[in-house]
């Protein structure tokens, strides 16, 4: 009897030990498959772990004027809820918009590469302005399922999507001045944001890294442009032959005057890390909601409903925790580089920063 029953704890024992070694095999496993993600899905940056899946650090949160409700992950806000956070959004966009001080950041014309960014949808009168690096694959599907071309967006095509000659998204630049005028004042228009910088680590990643849609001009052409403008040792080949490194893009992008010279070389290729309002002129276009790639869970349904569509169409499943905001990451990628060159970098960046309520990186600058 007693040696049953020793055999009896010792199973138990064992059967314990095993469930606690399965417990953390999954959530190591949980966190890698977030962690990936992003790069795998289209070439388009969701590679941020967070909220239900892995704790997030300690940090500012970046949706300073969301109410607290969407600080909760376990308490769900309603779509009247969620419209005050997009009010109140405006609202700071509008007032933002009107500070002097910030106007050369802020403010641009209406010019043909704004009107190229923004594809429309005459069928529900929509219009969408394309911000890279946050998610823009998903939208366009969206976009393509209203305008008849699928049924769903799972059954697009992700070679489809980017394809601007056949997928169908009529570009705004291609209407007559008439036209574009009346649809910019009727039309409901939208465009989503995320953190700056985090933006930027992301574009530098796919870009210049990974670059997962084989765009060798990135790294034959654009590249080797920067290396030999801003990396100092650039002359040796050991150097050179390592591509691109995030130091020497911030300090392109941080260099008013040489970035302009160089970006006019660059052509369209720059919309991956040109400012939101350069892409999409918010001060001077009256958009009707503003989504965050940190919030989207929550802004996905709502700018569904605002335009009207939330019947007809349904944003492709969204992985628990892939939209956070990635303090860490941040603090990686900027660990190398100079307060000097952080501070450039800011200061070019600092109108989207202030235009979207995201707080500014301290934990950088100072």
């Amino acid at each position: 009897m007693g040696e049953a029953m020793r055999h009896h704890w010792l199973l138990l024992g064992a059967c314990g030990w095993v469930l606690l070694i399965l417990m953390f095999v999954s959530k190591f496993i949980s966190f890698r498959a977030v962690d990936d993600y992003g790069e795998r899905a289209g070439g388009q940056s969701w590679t941020v772990p967070g909220t239900k899946v892995v704790k997030p650090i300690s940090v500012s949160n970046p949706e300073k004027t969301a109410p607290k409700l969407s600080d909760q992950p376990s308490a769900i806000p309603t779509i009247s809820d969620w419209q005050s956070v997009s009010e109140r959004r405006i609202d700071l966009l509008s007032t933002v918009c009107k500070n002097s001080s910030l106007r050369n950041l802020t403010h641009v014309s209406i010019s043909k590469f704004v009107l190229d960014r923004i594809f429309v949808c005459d069928k529900h009168k929509i219009l969408f302005c394309q911000t890279p690096k946050v998610g823009n694959t998903q939208w366009k599907k969206v976009l393509i399922v209203l305008n008849g071309a699928f049924p769903t967006v799972e059954e697009i095509p992700e070679n489809l999507v980017h394809d601007h000659e056949k997928n169908g998204l009529p570009r705004l630049s291609s209407l007559t001045p008439q036209e574009i005028t009346h649809r910019l004042s009727t039309y409901f228009k939208f465009f989503i944001v995320r953190d700056p910088f985090e933006r930027l680590i992301s574009a530098f990643k796919d870009k210049f890294v990974k670059n997962p849609r084989f765009e060798p001009w990135y790294k034959h052409d654009i590249a080797p442009a920067i290396i030999r403008k801003y990396r100092k040792s650039h002359r040796d080949s050991d150097h050179s032959a390592s591509g691109l490194h995030f130091e020497d893009f911030v300090r392109y992008l941080g260099d008013v005057e040489g970035r302009r010279r160089m970006d006019r070389q660059f052509g369209e290729h720059i919309i991956h890390w040109v400012t939101y309002a350069d892409l999409c002129a918010p001060c001077e276009i009256h958009y009707s909601a503003v989504g965050h790639h940190e919030t989207l869970e929550q802004d996905a349904p709502y700018i569904l409903k605002a335009a009207g569509i939330d019947q007809l169409v349904s944003y492709p499943a969204i992985p628990p925790g892939i939209t956070r905001y990635n303090r860490t990451k941040v603090e990686h990628y900027f660990s190398g580089i100079s307060k000097r060159d952080v501070r450039r970098l800011y200061a070019r960046y600092q109108g989207d920063f202030q235009l979207f309520g995201y707080p500014s990186p301290d934990f950088l600058l100072n």
